[in-house]
């Protein structure tokens, strides 16, 4: 397909995905079924528009001064792949299989393109209802946050030290030419091009010998600021798939134990696998017949309970622009009560001197520091561990990012702006 019939293929997409109300794959896999002679570079091209139409969908449609599928696409070649007016009418031009010439209008839209006087949630790209959380989580930057949360995320991997170390892992793929990580001492990092496919990774001699595995460089910190020691008992409280709990094993060097578990069985069920080709050997998986159910003997045990929280997922968005579309207040809502709960089942568990290490992929305070000072009211007998004393697991790169970060009262918060991250938010707090 030629570069202007994908973008025509595109504006169809997205049109499809906004009269249907449905998710970005479920129409990109529609269109693909319906045009099998399209090859999977066609398709991932054409996947590479939809989704970054999706992450500047606001400011390309002000620049536009419309929101049909069209004017985004068009906005968002200028705003995201910084194409001008002459690069766009290339793509536009009315021939076949592409889309309409530009109109005059959208050429002198193109040409004086101004954002200086759009407010900040068309800034930064996120729903007009969420702007006071944003406001209260970063005041007056908030629409630079939110621009970077719109920006594509790079492929991070973590090596597993269990079977590797980074520049071994990073010498097996350098096809790919990773980077070493800027904060994590196990991370290596692969830029994505606008168009490129994502790179076969799980194909990757590296990745069955279970060498790496994939992971947002911000999910490899929050893992480390949890701070398990080899030795220790720990519970993983909201395993999923088990990355972070793959991530503790290797911190732990299979030695001590962790209980990995997750209220919903079946996100369980890619960690056995994962287990297998990681080498860890110090985790037992507990499947829960009903809340609690599997780990009350574990009750008052525990020197570490990690606490990777259901939340909103707000600092997710680089890599699923499509949520914060979709995303509705009643979900903030419906979160904030499910992390209080579960942070409360979490104290039964730590023993005396023991931590809680609570996580979550989202940049909303309601959801952070909010959650952690409601929580301190309900536990006096539980305290926050100094965020400047957490980072200390860096090492010496813990001054630099704890100038990167924002450092809280109750914890660390992490964002593609600050910190070239997913936005992850940490909060360490132990027993008295």
């Amino acid at each position: 397909m030629t570069p202007a019939a994908k973008l025509a293929a595109a504006i169809d997409v997205f049109d499809a995905l906004e009269k249907d109300r449905r998710p970005a794959g479920d129409a990109l896999k529609a269109w693909g079924l319906a045009h099998r002679f399209a090859g999977s570079g066609d398709r991932a091209g054409i996947a590479g528009l939809v989704y970054d139409a999706l992450r500047r969908r606001a400011s390309s449609a002000y620049l536009m001064g419309a929101e049909t599928p069209r004017a985004i696409l068009i906005g968002m070649l200028k705003r995201e792949r910084g194409l001008d007016s002459d690069a766009i009418s290339k793509l536009a031009d009315g021939s076949n299989y592409g889309p309409a010439a530009l109109s005059d209008d959208e050429r002198a839209r193109l040409d004086s393109a101004d954002m200086s006087a759009a407010p900040p949630h068309v800034a930064g790209d996120y729903p007009e209802w969420l702007d006071p959380h944003f406001e209260r989580a970063f005041g007056k930057d908030r629409g630079e946050e939110g621009a970077a949360l719109a920006s594509r995320a790079p492929l991070d991997l973590r090596v597993n030290t269990l079977k590797s170390e980074p520049d071994r892992a990073a010498s097996m793929l350098a096809d790919l030419k990773p980077e070493r990580g800027r904060w994590s001492p196990v991370s290596l990092r692969i830029a994505l091009n606008a168009d490129a496919k994502s790179p076969a990774i799980h194909a990757e001699p590296a990745f069955l010998k279970g060498m790496i595995e994939v992971q947002d460089e911000g999910s490899q910190l929050a893992a480390l600021f949890a701070g398990a020691k080899p030795g220790e008992q720990v519970v993983d409280l909201c395993a999923g798939a088990g990355g972070k709990t793959l991530a503790l094993a290797a911190l732990m060097q299979n030695k001590g134990q962790i209980f990995a578990t997750d209220d919903d069985k079946r996100r369980l069920a890619p960690i056995h696998d994962r287990l297998a080709r990681s080498g860890a050997r110090n985790v037992q998986v507990r499947t829960p017949k009903s809340i609690g159910g599997e780990i009350d003997d574990l009750s008052g045990r525990c020197d570490l309970v990690l606490i990777d929280a259901p939340c909103t997922g707000t600092g997710s968005w680089r890599r699923n622009p499509d949520a914060k579309w979709r995303m509705r207040p009643g979900a903030l809502e419906q979160r904030v009560k499910e992390q209080a709960d579960i942070l409360d089942r979490a104290t039964g568990l730590t023993k005396s001197g023991g931590r809680i290490a609570y996580v979550t992929c989202s940049v909303l305070d309601e959801e952070n520091g909010a959650q952690v000072r409601a929580f301190l009211a309900r536990h006096a007998e539980f305290a926050v561990v100094k965020p400047a004393e957490v980072i200390q697991a860096l090492g010496e790169r813990a001054t630099k990012f704890g100038k990167a970060a924002r450092l809280s009262a109750e914890g660390i918060l992490m964002t593609p702006r600050s910190t070239g991250t997913d936005g992850f938010f940490v909060s360490v707090l132990q027993r008295g």
